[in-house]
């Protein structure tokens, strides 16, 4: 398990081949006078263009910026969508189906439209239901939870579990899909713990970021889980991109779905 680390603020979400089983091991110019009266107008308006308080067109565009490119697939940088966190190569996961098989990697479609490639290493566990499988059992139009280190779109699995217990058109019901230009819609669900403020907490990874991923996913599918944050009172964040809502989904210590926003 790799050792915790603090969140620190950011920005503002055919056939497939046989491949072997894997083993678990377990971010101008007139005069002077003219040329200095000439200046300070031109230096007003590079202000307001960068965001200066005075300018509601700049206020205006920034808005549109982040409602484009927040939250969705295509426009990812490496922060979600609806939080002032980074985070790269942490624990999180998706939910989808296969929508093509190489090698070495393949892509996941989630129930909202968005595209995962998932990449497989000699470390990767292929699940079936409650017995270890092998990679070849991921096929194309396969339902799987994948489980791993994200980053952005790109998913490194430790664990493949094809055909989870997760209804998909149930989770993917209570998820907005990504739509570039769109507001992500402002409203909360359920219970928030009174102990989160948007930013804190600590990343956790192993055991913990896994169950707290597939309780998130299982009742909310249609995203990426890029990240699981711990907060001061034991309760965990999971922070959801690839999607207009959620962006937050809350899960209890005894990793239960409690709210979201």
């Amino acid at each position: 398990m790799k050792s915790q680390s603090k969140i620190s603020s950011c920005e503002p979400h055919g056939t497939s081949p046989q491949r072997p089983g894997r083993r678990r091991r377990l971010v101008s110019q007139r005069s002077l006078g003219v040329a200095v009266g000439l200046s300070i107008p031109v230096v007003g308006l590079g202000l307001a263009a960068c965001g200066g308080t005075s300018s509601s067109t700049a206020a205006t565009t920034t808005k549109s910026a982040q409602a484009a490119g927040s939250s969705g697939f295509a426009s990812y940088k490496g922060a979600g969508g609806g939080s002032n966190a980074r985070s790269t190569n942490a624990a999180g996961g998706s939910v989808g189906k296969v929508s093509g098989v190489s090698s070495s990697s393949f892509t996941l479609k989630t129930p909202t439209g968005g595209k995962v490639t998932v990449k497989d290493t000699s470390l990767t566990v292929y699940d079936k239901g409650t017995k270890t499988s092998a990679a070849s059992a991921v096929a194309s139009g396969k339902t799987v939870l994948v489980l791993g280190k994200v980053d952005g779109t790109t998913i490194t699995a430790s664990d493949v579990i094809v055909g989870p217990a997760i209804d998909l058109s149930k989770a993917a019901s209570k998820v907005s899909s990504f739509k570039r230009g769109t507001q992500g819609a402002s409203k909360s669900v359920g219970q928030i713990p009174t102990s989160y403020k948007e930013g804190s907490g600590t990343i956790v990874s192993g055991t913990t970021a896994t169950k707290a991923t597939e309780a998130a996913l299982t009742d909310y599918a249609g995203g990426v889980v890029d990240r699981v944050v711990r907060l001061s009172d034991g309760e965990y964040e999971v922070h959801y991109i690839g999607a207009n809502w959620p962006h937050h989904i809350f899960v209890s210590r005894d990793f239960k779905v409690v709210g979201a926003n």
